[in-house]
């Protein structure tokens, strides 16, 4: 009775939060669009809140924002010879008004793709010898401004880097000319990780814009620097008149230098509500810097702490002796046998709510303290990325054997219920076996593999793993014996997604394969989870 009533649209409120429920499933939104009036009406808004940012190569949803361009838009378009008449003009919705989260790089991009698609298929007719460059300009403007026009609350925008620099810095003055649109957006982004300009006014012009649109909006709450960005905006965030003081809550610094930089300290305190701090493969880890750290009359509320080098041990035992706690978030990038010792000694010792741990090449003599650190934090465990390190000739027998010890000893210290768990090890079956029996009452949510020169795992993953259910998502690289030739695609990538009866087998057990650097969690991917 109660499932006729959803179907029929009499609890139009339960309905909305089932189809919510499936707000990044969007092969299931699309069925909810079919299902009924009322699905649809409230499937298409979800549908259509970010799609930017959709994982697809299908771009044409770009032609339902044109049909929206004005008549004096159109045939300023039509003076560049592009014929917007092969278009639909008849729209359900109003859809720019359903956007909720807007990335400025995934914008410019989604609508880059969409213009050489268009070029390609002659779905648009773009005439031959015809300077595209100012209409392709027009129209990424054209589009911005009916999102703007259309008093849309933003519950995100964030603003990154895109290959097309001009672009972005029309983009910003159009939004300056629009200070309500500004004032309206809930969360403002600033992911600077991605500008690397090369022109130096291009950037110093970029910077201003972003200081002024970060003093006109009231609820800045996360900032994510890098590279040179940091002391130029320091100015900003030791500013009385900023906004920052009063709303920043994360900040995050990735791949920043500390060298030289002083005063970090009075920023820092200048941070009312500052919850959380991220540091992501940053340089000059030095006593200098720590000690403005640890000076610090607040708590220093570090959740991320990623490294690849440090010079000396005794400036990070204080750092996590002041925020160790903090620490949900940690990596490390190995770098000399002695230091990576102590850290993990450390991390063992001060950091003990560790959830996202990545592992990133390591020495056969630090093996055990990895385990132990493993097993220490495994009731908060629910992310782990194991990367034994490039296999060479040199160094075969050293990279089989730390795969080895690590599936022979990681099944049992491993948390019952995992988000993510990537191993990228050379793989005999063998040790497979064990680790899989060790780990069998462990449910992981996101599996993957990479099983670098190792042997085929195939006919034990779907012993252990899909015959019991074992995983949700599941990507694999290199997960079976090549006997075909190398310039065989299939066979040259080993990927278990591109065998098409194996996932056939493998959804009949509700276990989704996926393409290994989708379901990965890579550097921008890694960004976006921490914060």
């Amino acid at each position: 009775m109660a499932c006729s009533k959803i179907f029929s649209g009499d609890l139009p409120e339960l309905i909305y939060e089932v189809v919510k429920y499936f707000q990044n499933d969007f092969s299931t939104l699309h069925s909810c669009v079919l299902v009924n009036r009322l699905w649809c009406r409230l499937a298409i808004p979800i549908l259509w809140e970010n799609p930017f940012s959709i994982p697809t190569e299908n771009y044409n949803f770009i032609e339902v924002y044109l049909c929206n361009l004005s008549d004096d838009l159109k045939t300023k378009l039509n003076e560049y010879k592009i014929n917007l008449n092969l278009l639909s003009s008849n729209t359900l919705f109003n859809y720019p008004s359903f956007i909720k989260y807007l990335n400025t790089r995934e914008f410019v991009y989604s609508i880059k793709k969409w213009t050489e698609g268009a070029i390609t298929t002659g779905n648009i007719c773009f005439l031959q010898g015809v300077d595209l460059w100012p209409a392709e300009k027009l129209i990424y403007m054209s589009l911005f401004k009916i999102i703007i026009e259309n008093e849309i609350s933003l519950q995100t925008l964030e603003i990154g880097h895109s290959s097309y620099n001009s672009y972005l810095d029309d983009i910003l003055g159009l939004m300056l000319q629009n200070p309500n649109f500004i004032k309206n957006i809930k969360n403002l982004n600033l992911h600077t990780h991605y500008l690397l300009y090369y022109n130096s006014n291009k950037y110093a012009s970029f910077i201003n814009r972003v200081s002024q649109i970060i003093n006109s909006h009231q609820n800045l709450k996360k900032i994510i620097l890098c590279y040179k960005s940091f002391p130029l905006y320091k100015p900003l965030l030791l500013s009385k008149d900023s906004n920052c003081s009063n709303s920043l809550n994360t900040l995050m610094l990735y791949r920043v230098n500390f060298k030289n930089i002083i005063d970090i300290d009075k920023v820092f305190e200048q941070l009312n509500v500052l919850e959380s701090v991220h540091i992501v493969y940053c340089h000059s880890f030095d006593t200098h810097f720590i000690q403005q750290i640890i000076n610090l009359t607040k708590p220093f509320k570090l959740k991320s702490l990623f490294v690849t080098k440090i010079s000396q041990i005794k400036p990070f035992q204080s750092l996590l002796q002041k925020s160790g706690n903090y620490i949900v978030n940690f990596g490390i990038k190995f770098f000399g046998l002695s230091l990576e010792q102590q850290l993990i000694e450390l991390i063992i010792e001060y950091c003990k709510n560790i959830k996202f741990l990545d592992i990133y090449e390591y020495e056969n003599q630090v093996i055990h303290l990895v385990l132990n650190l493993i097993e220490n934090i495994k009731q908060s465990l629910n992310h782990l990325s194991i990367y034994a390190g490039e296999i060479s000739s040199h160094e075969n027998d050293t990279f089989i054997e730390r795969s080895s010890t690590i599936l022979r000893n990681l099944g049992q210290i491993l948390p019952l219920k995992l988000e993510y768990l990537s191993l990228t090890l050379n793989i005999c079956v063998n040790d497979f076996e064990i680790f899989l029996t060790n780990s069998q009452n462990t449910f992981i949510n996101k599996l993957l593999i990479n099983n670098i020169e190792g042997q085929d795992i195939l006919p034990y993953m779907k012993e252990y793993i899909m015959k019991k259910k074992r995983v949700k998502y599941l990507a694999i690289m290199n997960c079976f014996e090549s006997t075909m030739s190398d310039d065989d695609e299939i066979y040259n990538n080993k990927e278990l997604i591109l065998l098409e009866n194996e996932v056939k087998e493998f959804k009949l057990y509700n276990i989704k394969v996926q393409r290994y650097y989708d379901l990965s969690i890579g550097r921008s991917k890694l960004i976006k989870e921490l914060v």
